[in-house]
């Protein structure tokens, strides 16, 4: 189907010649004539010869062609020179501003014109986002930034029942221009995860301001020391949870690119879970564990499970302990390169007590998600990561969320969790994620999963998983710096085509003739999209047309006084961070100005 308001003219809506050179005609006739008409007029004015001027400009024209009307000698042709003069000079400085323009201009900005606009995108609108929160009882924020469109630079947000994916590759401006607005736009408690230091450097003296703040940071990623701690055992309640912490040990721990192996890694984490529980039941710290998977002819586990009223678990373990030596073995082996994140000394500190006389404050997920506190959990990936712990332990807070939301009023917590899951491909494997996505939306638990590309999350969660991911989003967010041909090859499908206007002229025997077509294109292409400048996003919204944005760096928001002073407090090379960052906004705001006047 033809779509009529996307139809453009060939090529890329510039014109044709011969409509160039018939524009180019009129212009010269009108400007002859109106040159023509006021030189005459004030020509006779400032000579003070008294002779009538004809109203009409086309019969002063005829009129000094043919001699009926007198030139009004010297001071007509200053008046003509002055007037030549300023146009010249109005000509000549749109010139250099188109030309500075086109510079400075980005190279898909023209696709804004055929995507969402108005009403296209209604329901991102600051006004449709405001009436949602206001319904929703929530009057401290209106919603979660996204930014502001190319064509009506209209502010876009996403609302407190969306949740929301982010796909951008490295070194795109995704830290500045959406991780942290989206934490500094939170009505309530935060989750943040990442690898680097820089979220928690820019937004932790703005969320210290309205809450406590919690920093799990076993690598030293942001320099923090454990002076609160968590057990990851306290999650553990029965048999099923034992079954999930284990699943994120085993998903936490897992190569990127290396398949799992269906027999081993069930087992491995079947195993685990057994351990959980009669850990959890026996009041041992999580780090037993590790001992009991270094003795598999160690039946103290066992005991605590009969004793404590798990016989059937307890079958299971003596089960698997006692099984043919060299698959016990791998079982053994596998469960041991699961829990290896439990020998390092650092992560030891924030999930076990250091000592009987240990005074640190114990993390409690229930206590955190009815205050305003913030949570960030940094961990690398590779040897020494934490992402098991970092991933265990944002899944207690979502579901110790979850049990709020269920005593509060319609079912949803009355001021939304965010949870702004940055790597969340490197740092939080959280394996049930696609699946939980749609029914958190209806609790209140605003997620946003951040990754660097579309593979990236395959990684984790396969490729139907992912699928199920991106599809149960009710925002997605895309910010360039990806070259993967499948997953452009899609977007550029969802973004849309239109319908380009194409004209050709043929000459023959003495006759010309002129005939059109309509040829469909896509809006942005696979080379667009990989390409996509910096400080351009585009937005897939349910229910609304693709569109493009500018996204919007926190420097240009109306935070930027508190995270300046954030970054200055925790930051060691704050001087350079506030350098680059306000070098980065000065040129975003000079091309935007030049834009605006081409």
């Amino acid at each position: 189907m033809s779509l009529t308001n996307n139809r453009r003219q060939d090529p890329g809506g510039r014109l044709s010649l011969g409509q160039i050179a018939a524009a180019v005609l009129i212009a010269a006739v009108v400007l002859v004539l109106v040159a023509v008409y006021v030189s005459v007029r004030l020509g006779h004015a400032i000579a003070g010869t008294g002779e009538a001027v004809p109203a009409n400009p086309f019969a002063v024209l005829f009129g000094v062609l043919r001699g009926s009307v007198t030139w009004p000698g010297a001071a007509g042709w200053l008046v003509l020179a002055l007037l030549l003069v300023v146009v010249a000079g109005v000509v000549a400085f749109f010139v250099v501003v188109i030309r500075r323009g086109r510079k400075r201009r980005s190279r898909v900005d023209h696709a804004a014109a055929y995507m969402g606009r108005g009403r296209d995108i209604d329901d991102q609108s600051e006004k449709k986002t405001r009436a949602t929160a206001e319904r929703l009882g929530v009057t401290s924020s209106i919603g979660l930034p996204i930014g502001v469109t190319v064509a009506g630079a209209q502010p876009l947000y996403s609302s407190w029942e969306d949740q929301r994916i982010t796909i951008a590759g490295p070194r795109v401006g995704k830290t500045t221009s959406m991780v942290v607005p989206e934490i500094l736009a939170a009505p309530g408690p935060v989750v943040a995860t990442s690898n680097k230091r820089d979220v928690h450097d820019a937004t932790r003296v703005p969320r210290a301001a309205v809450g406590s703040v919690w920093v799990l940071d076993p690598q030293a990623v942001a320099g923090q020391t454990p002076t609160w701690w968590w057990n990851p055992l306290s999650y553990v309640r029965d048999e099923t949870k034992a079954e999930e912490l284990a699943k994120h040990f085993g998903s936490g721990s897992q190569e990127p690119g290396v398949r799992r192996d269906a027999h081993f890694d069930p087992m491995g984490e079947a195993l685990l879970s057994c351990y959980f529980l009669a850990a959890a039941l026996g009041g041992k710290p999580i780090t037993h564990v590790w001992t009991w998977l270094t003795r598999p002819g160690d039946t103290e586990a066992v005991d605590i499970l009969t004793s404590e009223g798990v016989p059937l678990t307890a079958d299971e373990l003596s089960g698997m302990m006692n099984t043919p030596e060299e698959e016990r073995g791998s079982i053994y082996s596998t469960a041991r390169r699961m829990a290896r994140c439990l020998t390092n000394r650092k992560v030891a500190e924030w999930i076990t007590p250091q000592g009987p006389a240990d005074l640190r404050p114990q993390f409690d997920p229930a206590a955190f998600v009815g205050s305003m506190d913030t949570l960030y959990s940094l961990s690398r990936e590779g040897s020494g990561s934490a992402g098991p712990i970092i991933t265990a332990l944002t899944v207690a807070v979502t579901e110790a969320a979850e049990d709020l939301a269920a005593r509060s009023p319609k079912g949803r917590l009355v001021r939304p969790l965010t949870c702004v899951l940055d790597e969340a491909a490197n740092v939080c494997r959280w394996r049930d994620l696609p699946s939980l996505y749609s029914h958190y939306g209806s609790r209140g638990i605003v997620i946003d999963t951040v990754l660097q590309s579309w593979s990236q999350g395959c990684e984790v969660w396969g490729e139907a998983g992912m699928k199920k991911l991106w599809s149960a989003s009710n925002v997605k967010v895309y910010a360039g710096g990806v070259a993967e041909d499948g997953f452009l090859e899609s977007l550029s499908k969802l973004v849309g085509s239109y319908d380009r206007l194409s004209q050709s002229l043929s000459t023959g025997q003495g006759t010309r003739s002129v005939s059109s077509q309509l040829h469909r294109e896509r809006i942005l292409d696979v080379d667009d999209l990989a390409a996509l400048p910096k400080g351009r996003a585009v937005v897939l919204a349910s229910g609304s047309r693709a569109t493009l944005i500018r996204t919007v760096p926190w420097m240009a928001g109306p935070h930027r006084a508190a995270v300046e002073a954030s970054i200055k407090e925790y930051d060691p090379q704050a001087v350079q961070t506030l350098d680059e960052a306000f070098d980065e906004l000065a040129a975003v705001e000079q091309a935007e100005a030049e834009r605006s006047a081409a």
